[in-house]
């Protein structure tokens, strides 16, 4: 159950701050204003604040095993939200990653 709660709340980490960014890039880059940007902020503290509720007390362990999950996350984002289609490197590079994630956050400690 532990792990179960661990990778949801990875995967809501990965929604506000993908998400805040994106909000951010779209009201910075695409001209869509301060309501855009304000709210990718919004997103991005509450990025903060969820990474925060992961059950281990290491930042550094959560936040490093969180850059794997980031590296999947964009590339899943920018195939539903900005029609990116990865290519078989970007895919192994992800599964990489994703590897990294299950060896840093879940591997058996004393």
């Amino acid at each position: 159950m532990v792990v179960l709660r661990s990778i949801v709340l990875f995967v809501l980490a990965a929604l506000a701050e993908i998400g805040g960014a994106w909000l951010v890039w779209q009201g910075v880059r695409e001209h869509r204003g301060w309501l855009w940007i304000g709210a990718g902020v919004l997103a991005l503290g509450a990025y903060g604040f969820v990474a925060t509720l992961q059950p281990d007390a290491h930042f550094g362990r959560i936040l490093a095993a969180y850059g794997g999950v980031f590296v999947a996350g964009s590339l899943v984002w920018g195939m539903v939200v900005d029609g990116y289609r990865p290519d078989r490197f970007d895919v192994i590079g992800a599964l990489v990653c994703l590897v990294g994630v299950a060896v840093i956050m879940y591997a058996p400690r004393q």
